[in-house]
């Protein structure tokens, strides 16, 4: 992930091996990383159960936050593709309980259709 594209808001997917040593911890027994996308130090990642959003907070980053959205929660989602002149991605969600979308960024050229299609395969 550039600096660039931290710095704007936009969000790079990320290595699966290497997070899967880092994520052991929290994760169910028969849990398994799908996909994974990283902004500055926060993280969204999907597991084959839920939708983990990592919040890293402070300067050090030592404080942590799994939220983690079971599938099933979700009522709807979106995700916009990138245009000529509008450089980045799109991904909304919405959690049954709330009425505002959780929204992330994605860089250009993420492949927004396996985001897509994994959240639907979880979904259904």
């Amino acid at each position: 992930m550039g600096i660039f594209d931290a710095l704007m808001g936009n969000a790079s997917e990320v290595n699966l091996a290497e997070l899967s040593a880092e994520l052991s911890p929290i994760m169910a027994d028969n849990e398994e990383l799908a996909l994974a996308y990283k902004l500055i130090r926060d993280m969204f990642v999907f597991t084959n159960k839920r939708l983990i959003m990592i919040d890293k907070q402070g300067i050090t980053g030592s404080k942590v936050e799994y939220h983690s959205i079971p599938y099933k929660s979700i009522t709807h989602f979106c995700v916009e593709s990138a245009g000529t002149f509008d450089m980045d991605s799109e991904l909304k969600i919405w959690v049954s309980g709330s009425s505002a979308p959780i929204v992330k960024e994605l860089k250009k050229g993420t492949n927004v259709v396996g985001i897509q299609k994994t959240i639907a395969n979880f979904m259904f």
